[in-house]
Order: structure tokens, then C-alpha cells, then sequence
């Protein structure tokens, strides 16, 4: 098997550089050509346009980058379950979750996985659900946590948690002064939520089409915390999971606007590549996540 080759491959697909690729690996350039050599020799075509201003992936070079994807991660899945093949778990596990999930709800979960498996490295990415979504498909992390939907046919969904959210806005907003809104108290204002492609935004905008509500403006930000602060120094308003705000809101810098007969809530789930769904360490995951929120994403 061509791993080193696929490897580097795989690497200089994603960044399009071959010096970046060479530093990354810590090769020399001139072994990363002749990577890329040794397999288009073996696959007999031609993987990669090259001239002094760009590098292009030919389309037989997309081909094999998603077979290629594949092939490193049943190598390394092989590797590490003769490791493990004692009772032991250990090795690594990389965790892609969106940023309400791998801020706010994560971390106490992985707190419980450190302490029962201490010979297990857990590695974390946060990005957007859209994010999120693609890294698990790409084989980039293990398994993926997302607040938002996915209509991705190369992975599986399984939901774990009911979220509520709230919306929210500075103490001295004019709707926090009310001891509960109607729909019609949130037209024509102004929100800040989170950048397209993110699960709270989706929410966010499903609430405002299915209620027929007019937007004043709207204010992306990128961050939760970033939305929190421009709220506590604004007066807008925003749609958040009760676990973003709640420590906000005890200590007084937010608050809660009800609405009436008006509940909002999502389905956090977990994605999975089939590929990874008997990796050993991947199904310690799972059992610690369902174990810590046990029949928490139904109904």
C-alpha cells in the first residue's frame, strides 16, 4: 500500500502547496514530487496541474482523493485495533462539534472520558455545523456533534439532546421591560446571530419565516461570545441555547424575553461516517455520550 504516497497526496490536495506540504510532513520537497510521482505512475494519470502560479487537482486526481481519504482511514483503523487489541483504550480520538456544542456542552463530557480512559488523547475541532459536517465526511475527525440539520447522505445522524433556546437581549431593552411578548412585539427589530452555515443561525431563521417576522437588520457574528457582547453593549436581540446564556443571565448581564405561547427547542445530534461507526474508540465515545444524556435526544 502506497500510504505514505496517498499521504502526501491527500496533504497537497488540501493546502496546494508543495512547499506548505513539505513542512507539514516534515519531508524534504523534492520527496513530496516524488510522492506525487510514484502515483501517478502507479494510477497511470495525471493528478495535479502545475505551473509557477497555481496547482489545480485534475479530476481522476479528485477521484482518488476521496478514495484516498478512505484507504489512510481504514489503514490507521487497522493499525490502532492491533494496538488496542488488549482491553485498553488509548490511542487518539478526534471530536469535530459545532461552536454552541464544543463550548458550552462538550467540555464536561470530555472532562468524564479523560478521567475513565487516561490513556486516550482526545483532539477537538469547533467549527460551524456546516463545518462540522464536511470534516466528518472528508474522515478529518472521527465523529462530529451538530446543533443544526444535515441533508449529507455519506454520513449517519443519531440524536443525543433536546437544546432549548432563548431569546435574549440587554437589561434595558424595551421588550425586557414586558413580563412576556407576542409575536407581534418582534417585528421590525434588529438581531445579531450567528454566520451563515452555523445550526443557531438556521434556527434563527427557520423562527423568522415560519412567524412571518420582518428583520430591522441582522448583525453576523462569528462567535457566541462576540454576540453576547455586542448585546450586553446594544439593543438587539438574539436567539441562543439556554447553555450559551445561562451563566450570562445568572450573573445579570442578560436577559430572557418570553413570548408567549412560545417554546423553542432543537435536536443536537452526533453524525457518523459508516466507515467508523466499529472503530473501538469511536463506540467508547458514544456509549460515554449517551450515558451522560441518556434518552435526552427524543422527544
Amino acid at each position: 500500500m502506497y500510504y505514505e504516497e496517498l499521504k502526501t497526496f491527500v496533504t497537497l490536495a488540501e493546502v496546494k502547496n508543495f512547499t506548505k506540504t513539505a513542512e507539514l510532513l516534515l519531508m524534504s520537497q523534492p520527496s513530496v514530487s516524488l510522492h506525487i510521482k510514484n502515483l501517478e505512475k502507479e494510477f497511470q494519470t495525471k493528478l495535479f496541474l502545475r505551473s509557477p502560479k497555481f496547482l489545480q487537482i485534475t479530476p481522476t486526481g479528485e477521484i482518488l482523493y476521496d478514495r484516498a481519504k478512505q484507504m489512510i482511514t481504514i489503514y490507521e483503523q487497522t493499525k490502532q485495533d492491533i494496538l488496542e487489541h488488549h482491553d485498553s483504550i488509548k490511542g487518539e480520538l478526534k471530536i469535530g462539534a459545532s461552536f454552541t456544542i464544543g463550548e458550552y456542552i462538550l467540555p464536561s463530557l470530555l472532562i468524564d472520558i479523560q478521567n475513565d480512559y487516561p490513556k486516550l488523547d482526545l483532539h477537538v475541532i469547533i467549527g460551524n455545523t456546516e463545518e462540522i459536517v464536511q470534516s466528518v465526511r472528508l474522515y478529518q475527525v472521527d465523529i462530529g456533534l451538530i446543533e443544526g440539520q444535515t441533508n449529507e447522505k455519506e454520513v449517519s445522524v443519531h440524536s443525543f439532546m433536546q437544546d432549548k433556546l432563548f431569546i435574549i437581549a440587554s437589561n434595558n431593552h424595551e421588550l425586557v421591560k414586558k413580563k412576556e411578548v407576542t409575536m407581534t412585539d418582534l417585528q421590525n427589530q434588529a438581531w445579531v446571530s450567528r454566520e451563515l452555515g452555523s445550526g443557531t443561525r438556521e434556527y434563527l431563521n427557520h423562527v423568522i419565516r415560519s412567524n412571518g417576522l420582518k428583520v430591522k437588520s441582522l448583525l453576523s457574528i462569528s462567535s457566541s461570545q462576540g454576540i453576547k457582547e455586542t448585546l450586553i453593549n446594544g439593543t438587539g436581540l438574539s436567539l441562543l441555547s439556554h447553555s450559551v446564556i445561562e451563566r450570562d443571565v445568572q450573573q445579570g448581564l442578560l436577559s430572557i424575553i418570553k413570548v408567549k405561547n412560545h417554546q423553542f427547542t432543537r435536536t443536537l445530534s452526533y453524525i457518523i461516517a459508516p466507515i467508523m461507526e466499529d472503530k473501538r474508540n469511536v463506540k467508547t465515545f458514544i456509549n460515554a455520550l449517551n450515558k451522560k444524556w441518556p434518552n435526552k435526544g427524543k422527544g
